[in-house]
This record gives C-alpha cells, sequence and structure tokens, in this order.
C-alpha cells in the first residue's frame, strides 16, 4: 500500500508538519528505516530519528524543531499500531469448513466460522460465526469458541472449556489442561480428577505455548481484555481480572485471584491461594509470597515496594565496601590494643 503524507494524517487524526506530498510505502523502525519508511520516535529517541533513513516520523504533540517531515499526535505508539493494521497485508482465508477437517456429532458451527483442513472439533462443540480455527488444532468435546475468534495451529482448547468473542489463542496454548493435584500416601501420589473448565471471557489474546490449567471444580476465569505472553502458566482454580497484563514466563499458583489491571513482569511466580490487589504493578522476577493490597508496585523476593527494592540493591553494592572498611578498623583496633 502506498500513500502521501497528508492522507496518513487523516487516518489518524494527526497534525502534519512539512512536505504532505511524500509518498510513504511502508512502516519500519528507527535502526531499520529506509526512503519511503515512516517509523515513530518518542523520547529519547527523537535524536535518533532525525538522522535516520525515513521519509517521515511520527512525533509526539509538542516536539518541536523536528526536521523531517511529520506527523504530531497525541500518542506515536497507538498511531503507529494502527496504521500497522492499515497497512498489514490482509491474509486470504475462505470462510467455511474444509473437507479434511474432523467434525463430530452434534457440533454447532455458525455461518461465517473457518474451520481449516486437519483441525478437529469434537462432539458436541460450538463454533461462532466469524471464528477461524487453523490446522491441527483440537476442540475438545462440548467446548465453544466464541465470535471472531482466532485459534493458530496446534492449540488445543479441551473438554467443557469456553472462549469468548474475539479472542486469540496462538500455536501450542493449551486451554483446560488437567489442574496439578495429588494426595500423597505412602510415598505414592494418586491423581485427584480435574472436573471443573476454563473460561475465556471476550478480547483476550493468549500467547503460544500457555497452559491454563481447568479447575479441580468451577472454573478457571481469564477476565476481559487481558493479554498473556508467551510461556505462562495459570494454575487451577485462579480467577484473573480484566485488562492484566501478563508477561512471559510467569507462573500463577492455584486458587490465586488477581484483580484488574494488574501487570506481571516476566518472570513473576505467586504461591497460591491469595488475592492480589488491582491496579498494580509487578517488576520482573518478583516472588509474591502473599496477598497484596490494591494499587501496589511491587519488586524482589520477598516481594516489597519498588522504592524499598532499589534502596535496598544500592546498599547491597556497597557491602563489598563495608566489609574491606571493617576489616581496616579491625586490623587498626589490633594495632591499638598491642601498642
Amino acid at each position: 500500500m502506498e500513500k502521501n503524507l497528508q492522507e496518513i494524517a487523516g487516518l489518524i487524526d494527526g497534525s502534519l508538519a512539512g512536505d504532505g506530498a511524500i509518498k510513504i510505502s511502508g512502516l519500519s523502525n528507527i535502526k531499520m528505516a529506509r526512503s519511503g519508511d515512516l517509523i515513530f520516535a518518542v523520547p529519547p529517541h527523537l535524536d535518533e530519528a532525525k538522522t535516520s533513513a525515513a521519509s517521515a516520523v511520527l512525533i509526539p504533540l509538542d516536539t518541536e524543531d523536528f526536521p523531517k517531515p511529520a506527523i504530531k499526535v497525541k500518542d506515536p505508539r497507538a498511531a503507529f499500531a494502527a496504521l500497522l493494521e492499515m497497512f498489514m497485508p490482509k491474509l486470504e482465508i475462505p470462510i467455511g469448513i474444509s473437507p479434511e477437517a474432523h467434525i463430530g456429532k452434534n457440533v454447532k458451527i455458525s455461518d461465517g466460522a473457518t474451520i481449516m483442513p486437519f483441525a478437529v472439533v469434537d462432539d458436541g462443540a460450538e463454533i461462532k460465526s466469524g471464528a477461524i480455527i487453523y490446522p491441527h488444532v483440537y476442540i475438545g468435546q462440548h467446548a465453544s469458541i466464541g465470535e471472531d475468534t482466532i485459534v493458530y495451529s496446534s492449540a488445543t482448547v479441551r473438554e467443557f472449556c469456553k472462549v469468548g468473542s474475539r479472542c486469540v489463542i496462538h500455536s501450542s496454548a493449551v486451554i483446560g489442561s488437567d489442574g496439578f493435584g495429588f494426595t500423597t500416601s505412602n510415598g505414592i501420589h494418586t491423581k485427584v480428577p480435574q472436573v471443573g473448565n476454563v473460561i475465556i471471557e471476550d478480547d483476550v489474546e493468549i500467547g503460544a505455548h500457555v497452559g491454563i490449567d481447568r479447575a479441580a471444580m468451577g472454573s478457571t476465569i481469564i477476565g476481559h481484555g487481558t493479554k498473556i505472553d508467551n510461556l505462562v502458566h495459570i494454575a487451577h482454580n485462579c480467577k484473573i481480572g480484566a485488562n492484566c497484563l501478563i508477561v512471559a514466563q510467569t507462573g500463577i499458583s492455584g486458587s490465586t485471584t488477581v484483580g484488574d489491571n494488574v501487570t506481571f513482569g516476566g518472570q513473576v511466580g505467586t504461591v497460591g491461594h491469595i488475592h492480589i490487589g488491582g491496579n498494580s504493578v509487578y517488576a520482573a522476577r518478583s516472588g509474591i509470597s502473599k496477598s497484596m493490597p490494591e494499587g501496589f508496585f511491587g519488586s524482589g523476593f520477598p516481594i516489597q515496594s519498588h522504592s524499598d527494592w532499589l534502596r535496598q540493591q544500592a546498599a547491597l553494592k556497597k557491602v563489598p565496601e563495608l566489609i574491606e572498611k571493617i576489616r581496616r578498623l579491625e586490623r587498626e583496633l589490633e594495632n591499638l590494643k598491642q601498642s
């Protein structure tokens, strides 16, 4: 797709600064940009964008004296994301059920759904209009997939699980794997049947190789608008609130309740049976070992406020110097005693 800069400014309600006739044929980042590309830049990357090969730049509204043709917008990242969707080549996926897909008994497939070759939709499942089921997906018995949801290759949605509308489930994710429940007697571990399900609410995105365990009883719930990165594990009977962000390699233990608008950085881990208050942020590799309040910014293990953790890390860097000072003072004291 090719548009001039003035047309693009109109698409994103931006303010044009410079030659609006410049042709834009692609989108790129600062380092890889070539002539004909549009990039975005925010502080502290504005100086780097000035010297890039890009033909034009999306910049914040308050940017002054920018030497390149530009479009000024309130949020360059959000505007660039909208343009990416416009410029992205559309995939051509024929609507309908491939004759090479396996469709079980009593399956309900709405008009407008797409079931691609080698997908399996088991008995009693429901696929709603606009859903796309890629090859080698397994949809279990009596599971349901909501409108306009995409399930990519090799993902599994097991029996009785429910996925809402406009969700994205990436390759090799498993929705509804058995919760990790066992009793132990005389050194023998015996499986506790996991008879609940998983409910994924609307507008959720689930990354590749994510495991979300079915509840022992009742439901494991992922709230609407939550986005889950690759390689995350959410254990049985968890309840994750709306609009959370869960970054790669995070593990949330069983029966943990998470409020709305919580961000977990990479490799965060929790114990089970706790409540984590909403509107909170947990930095990467935090270890959450107790229930947490609303509006908390935490770091470290055991978990503490981010500001306390920063002070602690700064103090730890001084420990070798303090040890050397103590040793020197001990030597001086010993010399004084001897004299």
